[in-house]
């Protein structure tokens, strides 16, 4: 866990009296007050800019802490509580959670720079709304909000959020919610005790006892799904008092089992509520399925390409019983209907024109897939069917990544392009002599690309411009990894070194290994581990670069390692996937494929999930690598999985992109 402790401000602040910061004050010579976002109790919110990238405007959200209390063991209390927050947002990495940036700390005044959202909170969007909101759009947003309470909960030490309400999650410009304010979340242990804390009429009963628990979180989402979908303010009525208002009498477009779903996760006793709020997800989910109920901003493209959902077989059983199945009845090709008779379903099907060796990328409404006939697809996360693409002049062997709306993707047509997530429209294009065989990194208003032409580029994102590149001496095609905060970039070359450089395109280190490394690297505990065609794992210091622990297979390593908080996972060409102590090196277990494995392992709650050469998708157990469950595909499975919302993306030399029940 980061852990940012307080730093003393050095240099005085320029104007503002008790913490009402100015129009160009400056703080830590770093970042430059912009204006007034929002002004509470103890203190203000302000927009800054962050003058360490001046290339670029990066925009930053600082909230101030006014500490003015006598007593100096208050005083003292009040910070660690302030720095708790930031510590707490600086350990946690999901796309609805602000990234915390830094922490400091005058004689009277604490900060807070965290990640700019530009957007509204959803109080302001229903104030601002004459009528009702869709229903649609509600439960677009009851989804995304119990997919990051699912992970809080699900954090080693569960974190209960114990503030949900609509002014408390913002909706930002690619309509997507972000969980703001988390002052007063906490660690959770279970029969542990407190002072009753939050918002009177959301805060569930117990809450009021001083019982603070995941569960709780659940009555609070319900709560603010109460007041979106009616607009009565659960703060003017009376605590505990939602069955008073029923949903469909208020706002009768609202259908009886979304009003269930509500209902249930408003229980008066914990007991009564999910069990979870993966559970109240899958309900939620299911009943958008059954429904068809797509928000209305959703884009729907014309049809180019097929998406085939597949019914199950008879006798076969699916993997999701609670979801219902489209009521199309596809025709299902031999290697479909060998995997249904296993009872692997997939829950859909999208068949290019060529290989897919990239990583699937799902992002809020849609998936985008690269493939090798040069035709960047984006397709709906839901049922698969197709939005648009967009076709370079040469094949994509990069995976595409997603950034403020935008999606870059490298090609080998020696281009970098970016195009706008929601319509493939091509913003910019960046040429380098050779192609882009590196999936890019975008960090810090920059994104980050190796090409064949021996380099790392660093090029801002907003307008394509190229701001520096760093001589590798050979091709670079291992995707950067970032440390926003130390400000260095890891990468690897095709000659076997290993670079980490700052954020000016400076060395800082290399270390050498004995032949190619086009593994990507990981970044865990203070070290940066990442594979070679040398057959080993390297684990080095991220600081220094001197070597922590190499772990040995049989052959080259071309696959990226993936970590829980015990192990890390890789692939290797001699058809194992292994798992190894991430402090030590010592290997844990290893699972055989029978054949190469160039697919890197993604690591989705206590499983590992990972492709081979074999045709096979594989499930096994994080803990000691038993085989759950196996999808056999038509083809060599290269490209590697990505887990979200519990469906595995992944894609076969087969031609089709398949989407699978985790």
């Amino acid at each position: 866990m980061t852990n940012f402790g307080t730093r003393q401000m050095t240099n005085a602040l320029q104007g503002g009296d008790e913490g009402n910061l100015k129009t160009g004050s400056v703080l830590q010579e770093r970042y430059l007050i912009l204006g007034v976002l929002g002004i509470g109790g103890m203190g203000a919110v302000y927009q800054a800019r962050d003058l360490r990238f001046p290339s670029v405007t990066k925009l930053v959200a600082v909230k101030e802490m006014i500490n003015m209390v006598a007593d100096p063991s208050m005083r003292t209390m009040i910070v660690r509580n302030f720095e708790r927050e930031g510590n707490l947002l600086a350990a946690l990495n999901h796309p609805a959670i602000p990234k915390i940036y830094d922490v400091f700390s005058g004689p009277e005044h604490s900060y807070l720079v965290m990640e700019y959202i530009d957007g509204k909170d959803l109080e302001a969007v229903l104030n601002n709304t004459q009528g009702f909101l869709p229903v649609s759009l509600v439960v677009e947003w009851a989804i995304q909000l119990c997919d990051v309470l699912t992970y809080l909960h699900n954090q080693p030490e569960p974190i209960v959020f114990r503030d949900m309400k609509p002014s408390n999650v913002m909706l930002d410009q690619h309509e997507n919610v972000r969980l703001i304010d988390f002052g007063i979340a906490k660690g959770f242990q279970a029969g542990q005790k407190g002072t009753m804390i939050g918002t009177e009429g959301y805060s569930p009963p117990e809450q009021y006892r001083g019982e603070a628990g995941p569960l709780g979180d659940l009555y609070a989402l319900g709560a603010t799904l109460h007041h979106l979908l009616t607009k009565r303010d659960p703060r003017l009525e009376p605590p505990f008092s939602f069955a008073e208002r029923p949903l469909r009498k208020i706002y009768p477009e609202v259908p009886e089992q979304l009003e269930q779903i509500v209902n249930k996760s408003l229980a008066y006793n914990p007991g009564d509520r999910f069990l979870s709020a993966a559970v109240m997800k899958q309900s939620l989910w299911a009943f958008r399925k059954a429904t068809m109920m797509l928000p209305p901003s959703a884009t729907q493209g014309e049809t180019q390409a097929v998406a085939t959902p597949v019914t199950p077989a008879a006798g076969a059983t699916s993997i999701l019983p609670n979801l219902p199945q489209p009521g199309a009845t596809a025709i299902v090709d031999q290697p479909l209907a060998a995997a249904i008779a296993q009872g692997i379903v997939p829950l859909w099907v999208f068949r290019c024109e060529d290989e897919i060796r990239s990583q699937p990328l799902p992002v809020g409404k849609h998936v985008y897939v690269s493939v090798y006939d040069n035709n960047l697809y984006a397709l709906s996360r839901s049922d698969g069917k197709f939005v648009w693409k967009y076709a370079s002049e040469g094949g994509f062997a990069a995976s595409p990544v997603y950034d403020s709306g935008n999606v870059y993707i490298g090609s080998e047509d020696n281009n970098l392009y970016a195009l706008s997530g929601d319509a493939g429209r091509m913003l910019w294009n960046y040429e380098t002599k050779e192609p882009v065989r590196c999936t890019a990194r975008v960090a810090q208003g920059h994104v980050f690309v190796g090409s064949d032409d021996g380099n790392l580029h660093a090029v801002t994102a907003q307008a394509g411009r190229g701001v520096w590149k760093f001589d590798a001496g050979a091709p670079v095609r291992s995707r950067p990894a970032v440390l926003e905060k130390e400000a260095r970039v890891f990468f690897g070359c095709e000659s076997g070194e290993f670079y980490c450089v700052d954020f000016t395109g400076q060395r800082k280190w290399v270390h050498r290994s004995k032949r190619a490394v086009t593994s990507s690297a990981l970044i865990a505990d203070g070290l940066v581990i990442f594979g070679s065609a040398d057959a080993s794992l390297y684990a080095v210091e991220a600081a220094s670069g001197w070597a922590a622990w190499k772990a040995r297979t049989q052959k080259a390593i071309v696959s990226s390692p993936a970590a829980n908080e015990k192990a890390v996972f890789i692939g290797s060409a001699d058809g194992n996937v292994y798992a190894f102590d991430i402090r030590s090196g010592k290997k844990l277990w290893e699972f055989a494929t029978g054949d190469q494995v160039a697919s890197s392992p993604a690591v989705y709650k206590s499983a590992v999930y990972f492709g081979s050469v074999s045709g096979f998708v594989y499930c096994v157990e994080a803990k000691d690598g038993k085989l759950r469950w196996k999808f056999k595909t038509d083809g060599p499975v290269i490209s590697s999985p990505t887990v979200l919302d519990d469906v595995v993306y992944i894609g076969s030399a087969d031609h089709n992109l398949y989407a699978l029940a985790a």
